[in-house]
């Protein structure tokens, strides 16, 4: 079992920057694809960015320019980079292990909540 510890959020104004990290224990996700997820209040849980073992990336259209997906595999730790941040992009960040659709392989942690306003 992976467990996840997400830091990093904050209240930012609009077209700030954040850069949040999740640390992974448990296991060594090295080996795994990793994706940072986001969830607005009333509204389901979205894909934000993925990043896989050899350090290919995609991101969601909202978001692609704008926020970077990186790894430190010797920290067992994944970060995402916002800039340009938007009202639109306040939400709890979380990050996890895709598995399959819009399913992940281990449970959620705490997330960290990231609010953009003036």
């Amino acid at each position: 079992q992976v467990q996840f510890v997400e830091s990093g959020g904050g209240l930012v104004q609009p077209g700030g920057s954040l850069r949040l990290s999740c640390a992974a224990s448990g296991s060594a996700v090295s080996i795994y694809t990793m994706a940072w997820y986001r969830q607005a209040p009333g509204n389901k849980r979205e894909l934000v960015a993925t990043i896989l073992p050899g350090g290919s990336t995609n991101y969601a259209d909202s978001v692609k320019g704008r926020f970077t997906i990186s790894r430190d595999n010797a920290k067992n730790t994944v970060y995402l980079q916002m800039k340009s941040l938007k009202p639109e992009d306040t939400a709890v960040y979380y990050c996890n292990v895709p598995f399959s659709g819009s399913l992940v392989r281990y449970s959620w942690g705490q997330g960290t909540q990231v609010t953009v306003s003036s």
